[in-house]
């Protein structure tokens, strides 16, 4: 890496097993009543599974030898050979049938968030612990097994106060087995790899890598404003609290809009892992645990390239910290990132950093009309041939509440005259059908007269937008929306649309597609 990461590549690769339980290890116990030769002998016999190590619970009434119940463990020590873990009880539970359980940590670690279902194979791995075979029985040289001098130790104790330490040598030709001895007792067991993996990790290797957790019942984001280095406006999504009410039927399928460096709607596809995507985000590495200012400051987060905060509904605020996206030979490109206020900075992979590069146009709708054809009161277009057209719309029956509209249910009139409602709603059916092409905030608007002017009214907002459609290449137009040059779009459409103000007193047919 780059810096010196303490780099976590995913635990997903880890095999997690969880082993039967809180049952306990029982010592090599003679099967079928044969005791073991006293002299050293390596066996070829394979199949002699055994339980390597146990803390049994004395027999009893209530703890016939057919029912053993097996001691629970209170703490684990692991040295392997890049770091320490001391495993210590985090709690115990319940499930739903009754029985108890105990939750694992890291001592040191009780600060941080850590994924504690792995943690917990430490202890359950090696309660109960089944050898794949018995390889050498009163062993004097372990020193072939690597067993003189481990790769890793475990020291186990149990509530009891019963302890072992299990040492873990080198790998058996196999390769899918590894030596093991108890410490005092001389006999060499093969244990499968898979069941002493996580024993080789590092602590750090343990830390959740989601930074922020996705809750059972997910808050509504009220707002998701992101702040950055490399443009000079802040992109700000609010939620539209239109989406509460479900008569409304007009903007798109997105709950949210955009309101800076403009008001747009959204595309609800392109938009949501931007609003949403902080909860359960998932980090590619870590780079600093328990991290000091220095470690905030050398990774660019004291003042950094990004900040995302996120408000919910509920009360809940969280900051999002980012640096510069930069390329590492481990993670590719990537970018440091921690929350407000923790003590871990995160590597995060360009693919989940999606703000450090979102722009405007990535996850706004390119529909510039979404109001629905029954909520307009009144629509003017005036286009620079001389043709014009002024709409009103009234319910024939204002108190009547339906699921839905049809042309019978208005009046419509153009001009001052009555107008056939069905013929309204065919030709703003065309309006509703344009998109925009691209986005064109801050472009100089033309000096000269509009090719078409529209204006609006939304009856179940209380708004009125003004629209302006101005000639800005042979091919293209820019559409200003109160003002503000928005959007571009082909020319074609406002031809088109000047076209069918034109024939809306005939009987000839709207035109509905453009070049």
């Amino acid at each position: 890496m780059n810096k010196t990461a303490k780099g976590l590549i995913a635990l997903s690769g880890v095999l997690v097993l969880l082993g039967g339980g809180y049952a306990a290890l029982r010592l090599t116990e003679d099967k079928g009543g044969e005791s073991e030769s006293s002299s050293s002998s390596e066996t070829s016999e394979s199949s002699k599974q055994v339980i390597i190590i146990s803390d049994e619970a004395p027999d009893g009434p209530d703890n016939p030898n057919s029912n053993i119940e097996y001691g629970v463990i209170k703490t684990v020590d692991v040295k392997n050979q890049t770091d320490e873990l001391h495993v210590v009880q985090n709690g115990k539970g319940t499930n739903e049938s009754g029985s108890t359980y105990t939750t694992y940590t890291l001592d040191g670690y009780q600060d941080v968030t850590m994924d504690n279902s792995v943690i917990g194979t430490l202890a359950n791995n090696a309660n109960e612990l089944t050898s794949e075979d018995v390889i050498a029985e009163n062993c004097k040289d372990v020193a072939k097994y690597g067993l003189a001098d481990p790769q890793m130790t475990v020291d186990i104790k149990y509530e009891s106060g019963k302890e072992f330490r299990m040492l873990i040598g080198d790998e058996a030709p196999s390769g899918d087995a590894t030596y093991v001895m108890i410490e005092g007792v001389d006999t060499v067991y093969t244990v499968r790899a898979s069941a002493l993996a996580n024993y080789k990790r590092t602590a750090v290797e343990f830390v959740d890598t989601t930074l922020l957790k996705e809750p059972e019942e997910m808050p509504v984001v009220k707002e998701l404003k992101i702040e950055r280095g490399d443009i000079d406006y802040n992109i700000v999504i609010k939620y539209d609290e239109k989406a509460d009410d479900p008569d409304y039927t007009g903007g798109t399928s997105s709950s949210h809009i955009l309101v800076e460096p403009t008001k747009a709607y959204l595309a609800v596809e392109r938009s949501n892992n931007v609003t949403t995507g902080m909860f359960g985000l998932n980090a590619a590495g870590i780079y600093s645990v328990h991290c000091t200012d220095s470690d905030i400051a050398e990774a660019g987060l004291s003042d950094p390239f990004c900040r995302v905060t996120m408000s919910c509904d509920d009360g809940s605020e969280y900051v999002l910290l980012l640096s510069e996206l930069f390329t590492d030979s481990d993670y590719g490109k990537c970018c440091y990132g921690m929350l407000e206020g923790g003590n871990v900075i995160f590597i995060i992979s360009e693919d989940k950093a999606q703000w450090t590069t979102v722009m405007p146009v990535d996850i706004a709708s390119k529909i510039f009309l979404a109001a629905y054809v029954w909520n307009i009161s009144d629509l003017s277009v005036e286009c620079n041939t001389g043709d014009k057209a002024e709409f009103k719309l009234a319910k024939k029956n204002p108190d009547e509440k339906k699921d839905s509209y049809k042309s019978d249910d208005f009046n419509t009139t153009k001009n001052g005259e009555s107008f056939d409602s069905e013929r309204f709603r065919q030709f703003y059916g065309f309006l509703i059908s344009g998109n925009a092409e691209n986005f064109a905030l801050g472009e100089e608007i033309p000096a000269s007269a509009p090719m078409v002017k529209m204006k609006y009214t939304d009856s179940y907002t209380g708004e009125t937008e003004t629209l302006e459609f101005y000639e800005k290449t042979s091919m293209s137009a820019l559409i200003v929306v109160d003002g503000e040059a928005k959007f571009t779009v082909t020319k074609s459409f406002v031809d088109t649309l000047i076209h069918n103000v034109q024939i809306l007193d005939t009987d000839e047919e709207f035109k509905l597609t453009w070049k």
